[in-house]
């Protein structure tokens, strides 16, 4: 049950920051938040890993750990969580999250080509009944009586979208490269518990030297989320010089919004500090399937504080949408 509980626990974490997130990204915009954040989550994992492992740097990592993880950032964090802001901005993180159940056949996808992991017929039925779920939530049916408003010449109805396509898309990348960012973790931290076996210890041999040590494999964690978090710190700090001319003015103004900087403290603590690390340690308690099912559970939980928070209205057809959407990446893992 430790695992199950972790991967709960993850699930609700992520809901949070989904919406700290949402508030910042809209008073600061995307890059602005993300290199704050990034900022923020390398402080807080350099203090950790510290205490934990003994020194403020992933310990034992050797050049192929750094560089499947820093791929993994790259993807994951600067190209991934750049798109899910964008996504917050336009269609909210109710919406955003409910994309991220694309994750799942992403992972199942770029498992099968890069780490020859088998494709069950119960996975590609998943993938079916995920996409199934996202269509019932944003598409609608028109509900005027002309062709340019909703129908077609013989009166029947199209669908349409009933998200701006700019979100849909921001949205649909975020879930893609969350997936493909998780498989590249995976093979990181394959390399990182083969260099801990090189250098003569197992992944239960505690830091000789830390102030709190812990077994390696609870610290394993933070130290991959700390290589992932500078890659995508550089990344975003890249992204600000290199699109707004004006980036130190924007910047300033970001620091100086007091609401949108305890917002993004809060998405920083529940989100690539707290979450991602333990998204990372659940996986060692349970089964990969279960925590990813459990962790899918962020769609769901977001609608009534999203409606209560953000006044928005939830209608039955985007509750079942979300449920659906999370039943289908529940398949992947039976």
């Amino acid at each position: 049950m430790i695992g199950e509980t972790i991967a709960l626990f993850v699930a609700v974490s992520w809901t949070a920051t989904a919406l700290f997130a949402e508030v910042a990204s809209k008073r600061m915009g995307s890059l602005p938040l993300n290199t704050v954040r990034m900022t923020m989550s390398l402080l807080l994992l350099l203090g950790t890993l510290w205490l934990i492992m003994g020194q403020p740097w992933p310990r034992y990592a050797d050049g192929a750990t750094w560089g499947w993880l820093a791929l993994s950032g790259v993807v994951g964090y600067v190209i991934g969580d750049y798109c899910l802001m964008q996504g917050y901005i336009i269609i909210g993180s109710r919406f955003g999250q409910l994309f991220m159940t694309l994750s799942a056949p992403t992972a199942a996808i770029t498992g099968y080509l890069l780490l020859g992991e088998q494709m069950r017929p119960l996975a590609i039925l998943g993938m079916v009944v995920t996409l199934g779920g996202i269509a019932m939530s944003i598409l609608s049916k028109g509900n005027s009586g002309t062709e340019a408003e909703g129908q077609d010449s013989r009166g029947h109805q199209n669908l349409r979208l009933a998200l701006p396509a700019r979100g849909v898309f921001y949205a649909s990348m975020a879930g893609i490269c969350q997936g493909f960012g998780l498989v590249l973790s995976k093979m990181g931290l394959e390399h990182y518990d083969a260099a801990i076996v090189s250098a003569g210890l197992t992944v239960r041999s505690l830091p000789s030297d830390a102030l709190l040590p812990l077994p390696l494999y609870l610290s394993v964690p933070f130290a991959a989320t700390l290589i992932r978090a500078s890659v995508g710190l550089v990344g975003f700090f890249v992204l600000l010089v290199a699109f707004n001319r004006d980036w130190q003015a924007k910047l300033a103004h970001a620091v100086h919004d007091g609401k949108a900087m305890w917002c993004v403290f809060g998405a920083t603590v529940f989100g690539p500090f707290i979450g991602v690390s333990a998204s990372l340690l659940a996986t060692q308690y349970t089964s990969t399937g279960i925590a990813q099912t459990l962790f899918a559970l962020t769609p769901v939980l977001i609608l009534a504080p999203a409606a209560w928070l953000f006044r928005q209205r939830v209608t039955l057809r985007e509750a079942i949408g979300a449920a659906v959407s999370v039943a289908g990446v529940s398949l992947f893992f039976i």
